[in-house]
């Protein structure tokens, strides 16, 4: 049976709030900070289930910028996929340079194990779910193609999604022997999963084709950040393209396929380094996991994005040597 939580940042003194805001919404989901506008006077309230399979929350807060950065990513030891339901107000969530504008009933995701961030411009309430990676593929195959890609809240199956997932809530908090089992959570996810399948079979413009075409591309990318031969060149094979169609894809982003490759690479060597469950491994066997052949070259490239040695780097974040 769910259990209900409920905590508020209103009686606190003004110096407290956003510590405790902050410490409140880590807990609940992963490590984030929150930006408010106004620091003094905001008012941020959150209800939280426990013991059940899938992390629920509903969150109101008053306009804020959160943001789960790519140092907090390497704090992340558990990767969820968090639904977002707009109930009031307005949203825009933001990651890999997407952007989904949510109004009330609106849906987006966005996934812990890369950076994202969500601009509340007025008050707000959200309905938040987190499913583990390991059920979310059970559904969707390449989970990283549906983060921040908005389903409409009002029409079609994501209306019924909607719907469905604010009745699911709404249960949680009126009915004490409700309980969000296996047979709840499978029905979520065959609707979520169904939802974003017929939205990205729908006809959709050039430009929207190379984008998810791209999002492919990048989805694979994640799924194999350890293969030696993940190359442009082995990618363009595989995807039975052209390299020049290849870095066509990439060209109007920030970094070059080469490049992501590299940095996500480092980025989940530095969430490795700077994880507990992770602090008996060494860091070769870290840095051969995630696709590096080369200790020399791995310790060359992680301290031209760090600043620090892999073991500067773990010592910083108390892990033991």
């Amino acid at each position: 049976m769910a259990q209900l939580e409920t905590l508020s940042t209103e009686r606190l003194a003004p110096r407290r709030k956003i510590e405790f805001w902050n410490d409140i919404a880590s807990a609940t989901f992963s490590p984030l900070v929150s930006d408010p506008v106004d620091r003094a006077n905001f008012t941020g309230l959150l209800t939280r289930t426990s013991n059940c399979l899938v992390r629920m929350a509903e969150v109101y807060s008053d306009p804020q910028m959160v943001r789960h950065t790519r140092a907090q990513v390497a704090h992340t030891d558990e990767h969820v996929h968090f639904l977002h339901v707009q109930l009031d107000g307005e949203s825009v969530n933001r990651q890999d340079q997407r952007e989904a504008r949510l109004l009330p009933g609106d849906i987006t995701i966005c996934d812990n194990s890369r950076p994202y961030d969500i601009l509340f411009e007025k008050p707000n309430r959200m309905l938040v779910l987190g499913f583990s990676d390991e059920l979310v593929r059970r559904y969707i195959r390449y989970p990283q193609s549906i983060s921040a890609l908005k389903l409409e809240g009002r029409v079609g199956v994501g209306g019924l999604l909607s719907d469905f997932l604010q009745l699911v809530w709404k249960r949680c908090q009126e009915d004490k022997q409700f309980e969000v089992d296996s047979s709840v959570t499978e029905a979520m996810l065959g609707l979520i999963a169904d939802a974003y399948r017929r939205l990205l079979g729908a006809g959709v413009n050039p430009s929207s084709l190379g984008a998810a075409h791209r999002a492919r591309i990048v989805n694979y990318i994640e799924e194999h950040l350890g293969d030696l031969n993940l190359t442009p060149t082995h990618i363009a094979e595989t995807f039975r393209i052209t390299t020049r169609y290849l870095h066509h894809l990439f060209s109007g982003q920030d970094e070059t396929v080469a490049r992501y490759i590299l940095r996500r690479r480092l980025e989940e060597c530095a969430r490795a380094l700077a994880s507990p469950s992770q602090s008996k491994r060494t860091i070769t066997s870290i840095a051969f996991d995630h696709g590096f052949s080369s200790v020399t070259h791995f310790g060359r490239v992680f301290r031209g994005r760090y600043d620090l040695t892999p073991r500067e780097y773990r010592q910083k974040h108390g892990m033991p040597m």
